[in-house]
């Protein structure tokens, strides 16, 4: 048989498989099960200052209603080919309320978290129990809660949105659903769930014994319970990073079955070690300034600045004054699904090249 004849025969064996809506393996091996992750998502620096500028620019143009019901920015990752997503599994965007607005209620699939940047005087409706809002808070959104936000304060508020938007879209089980009439729910406590759960290592007789509903029954974390267990593990066990995780009171598992909260506190005068982990991440800077190596390019970052990590990036910070950063991960499904790890690196990275933003 002839080259040529041979090639023939093969170019139309492959127009046969095409044909037929299969493909074959030998050719794409490599791509669909390399050595190691290779996210789409790229390492990414967002700054406050711009956030900040275009979401009040966004409240003096936007309307509630010409919003879509909530007036946001989300973190769109320039590897994620022009997908409103910070990482391939997670959402990250700035909310922003006018003076005296109330978005109406709603619910979805989606599970969501707030963590409060700026702003006071505001109260977020889950299921009837007024939460309110202040910096340093994170306040918890379940899958399939209704929520609504309202304002009775003369200053606008901004809030960081996390949501497991994406990973719930590629399993395809999206649903949204408004409030009736597109009213605010009415409000039947404040602060509720907080007098539930009103201490830290303390629970009602019982409580850890029922079945939970798959997320925190906890629905508001206070900035000063955060920020006093923050400086207890630096008395402890020093620096340069005291990190903890928000967990269900009940169960001690992450807040929600799909993502995980963190805040991690820098002390100056000391690099982090350089960890890899799989899954991704997005990290908020509350207050402090410093520098992250995210595999191997520098991020320099201030106060409001939001950074997205890719899953196995090696990660490490140095923080130039005391410095807080929140997080959201998606290290729950992960862990689930029995597809967790992470490692430790035996040397500092090496910086190759700095963020230009």
């Amino acid at each position: 048989m002839t080259q040529t004849s041979e090639q023939t025969r093969l170019d139309q064996f492959y127009a046969d498989v095409a044909g037929y809506d299969l493909k074959p393996l030998w050719p794409i091996a490599q791509e669909l099960m390399p050595l190691e992750p290779k996210p789409k998502t790229v390492p990414w620096l967002w700054r406050w200052k711009t956030l900040r500028e275009l979401a009040e620019r966004s409240g003096e143009l936007i309307t509630i209603d010409r919003g879509g019901d909530r007036r946001v920015l989300s973190l769109a990752n320039p590897g994620l080919d022009g997908a409103p997503y910070a990482t391939s599994t997670l959402w990250g965007a700035v909310q922003y309320l006018n003076p005296g607005e109330h978005a109406a209620a709603h619910r979805h699939t989606p599970g969501a978290i707030r963590f409060v940047l700026e702003g006071d005087g505001v109260y977020t409706t889950v299921n009837g129990d007024a939460c309110d809002m202040h910096p340093g808070d994170l306040i918890l959104t379940p899958n399939w809660n209704w929520h609504d936000h309202n304002s009775s304060s003369e200053r606008s508020m901004i809030w960081f949105d996390g949501l497991d938007m994406p990973t719930v879209n590629a399993l395809d089980a999206i649903f949204f659903e408004q409030y009736p009439d597109e009213l605010l729910q009415p409000v039947e406590a404040r602060n509720r769930s907080e007098r539930r759960f009103p201490g830290k290592g303390l629970l009602p007789a019982g409580a850890s014994a029922q079945p939970g509903p798959g997320h925190s029954p906890l629905l508001a974390y206070r900035w000063a319970d955060t920020d006093a267990a923050l400086e207890a593990l630096l008395e402890d066990r020093g620096g340069p990073i005291a990190s903890l995780e928000f967990t269900d009171p009940t169960t001690g598992r992450p807040v929600m079955p799909t993502m995980a909260c963190e805040m991690h506190r820098l002390t100056p005068g000391g690099r982090t070690v350089a960890h890899r982990k799989v899954g991704s991440s997005v990290l908020v800077v509350y207050r402090g300034s410093g520098a992250s190596v995210i595999n191997g390019t520098r991020f320099e970052w201030g106060p409001g600045d939001m950074l997205a990590v890719p899953s196995w990036a090696a990660v490490d910070h140095e923080a130039a004054e005391p410095s807080d950063l929140f997080a959201i991960t998606d290290a729950p499904v992960l862990k689930a699904l029995g597809l967790y790890r992470e490692a430790t690196l035996e040397q500092p990275q090496e910086v190759t090249s700095s963020f230009p933003g």
